[in-house]
């Protein structure tokens, strides 16, 4: 049988490939600008980290993660989100004893058991950065910025910045009251009217027309916020401004998972349809005391790698990519290989992207091979040359060939395509 790729698994091969690597690579260097430091956290948790800190009335939690029952009749999950782990990870290694705020990044797979369509998947891939352990607007306003910094280094030029505030919990009860009691009224199935009563909150991300047409009327958080949470938010919103990243007001904003406060944001893509969302994020300052810590504040995003390649193909936007070959070796013999095997290792060292026909190729299947590679330059070795002490240098793009000392390769090749 053909095995292939489970249903749902998004996977990159070469040549996309060059672009998810390239991408990646620009966001650890705007993280590494600001002082994140790179973690690795564990790929599935206790079940109960979810349960507790994303809270088990949202979706991911109560349909979409995968749970499984090891050797020891543990109850594990494969991370449906990154926060929750790399908070704990956080807690367990005491980095919040030190300089505050912890701030770190990282990225790998996360898994929901979604309805695969373009955009979602069951397998998918984040880039996380979060701040935790400062309750300060210029921390919320910073993790924005570098997000918005990032999408415009890779060259998207459509994203939007949706903003609101999710208040805290002086101000927030008294918008759930109000809201709930809004809610009650409408015409809603059981299983959202149940939602009213856990967290009214997520039943205005319901994306189904029919309850949308509903909530036109609903009570909004942004008149319901506290002194302290509207001047938060100002000054979150004025910091911004200052950098020149524009923004939108969206009054009905809020996040899938239960622990956000306070600012809450969401990175939009038009040309994406369904799933324009490309990322998102926001304050945590209960999250903590949620999976058994101490009062912990702290602010973060996740941004989806596949739904930005897409972002990037819709843009017709080919970031920068590392060229895979810059020389290609020809060997025309036993002894030339052997040579040229040396060659191409001592190139390389020097930071030459370098690759080699092989199999005993002949000039033109190896310069089929050349062509191929994508590489500038060809290095031509045989027999005669080999006697001379010299190799031929042909340039792919002008065809022009020119005779160096072997002596003097690395030198001529480093000066050439760095």
């Amino acid at each position: 049988m053909n095995f292939q790729a489970p249903k749902g698994v998004k996977e990159y091969v070469p040549p996309q490939v060059a672009t998810f690597s390239a991408i990646r690579a620009a966001f650890a260097e705007t993280a590494r600008r600001a002082g994140y430091a790179r973690m690795e956290t564990a790929v599935f948790e206790d079940t109960q980290l979810f349960a507790r800190g994303v809270g088990e009335s949202t979706d991911v939690v109560s349909k979409e993660m995968y749970t499984f029952t090891d050797r020891g009749g543990r109850s594990l999950t494969l991370r449906p989100e990154f926060t929750a782990g790399v908070l704990r990870a956080v807690l367990e290694y005491g980095l919040h004893r030190g300089q505050l705020p912890v701030k770190v990044w990282t990225d790998g797979p996360v898994f929901r058991a979604e309805a695969p369509q373009e955009g979602r998947y069951r397998q998918f891939y984040q880039l996380d950065l979060e701040a935790i352990g400062s309750e300060d607007p210029a921390v919320d306003a910073e993790t924005i910025a570098l997000a918005w910094q990032w999408y415009s280094s890779i060259g998207l030029t459509q994203v939007r910045l949706l903003l609101n505030s999710l208040g805290c919990k002086e101000c927030r009860p008294i918008y759930r009251a109000r809201l709930q009691e809004f809610l009650r009224g409408l015409d809603l199935d059981e299983a959202t009217r149940a939602r009213i009563e856990i967290n009214p909150l997520r039943v205005l991300d319901d994306r189904r027309p029919e309850v949308r047409a509903q909530l036109e009327d609903a009570p909004l958080i942004g008149d319901h916020l506290c002194a302290d949470c509207k001047a938060y938010h100002d000054r979150v919103k004025q910091l911004l401004a200052d950098l020149g990243i524009p923004w939108e007001d969206t009054p009905r904003l809020v996040r899938g998972l239960d622990y956000y406060t306070r600012t809450t944001f969401e990175f939009d893509h038009p040309l994406l349809g369904a799933q324009s969302g490309i990322g998102g994020g926001g304050r945590y300052d209960g999250l903590s005391e949620a999976i058994g810590g101490p009062p912990l504040p702290g602010i973060g995003f996740g941004l989806g790698l596949d739904r930005t390649v897409i972002a990037l193909e819709r843009e017709g936007v080919a970031p920068a990519t590392p060229p895979r070959c810059e020389v290609y070796g020809v060997a025309l013999g036993e002894e030339a290989a052997r040579a040229m095997f040396k060659l191409l290792s001592e190139l390389r060292a020097a930071g030459v992207a370098a690759d080699m026909a092989f199999g005993g190729k002949g000039l033109k299947g190896a310069m089929k091979g050349a062509d191929r590679s994508g590489a500038r330059f060809a290095l031509i070795l045989g027999e005669r040359d080999l006697a001379a002490e010299a190799v031929q240098l042909k340039d792919l793009t002008t065809a022009e060939q020119t005779e160096v000392p072997l002596a003097q390769v690395v030198d001529v090749l480093k000066g050439k395509v760095q």
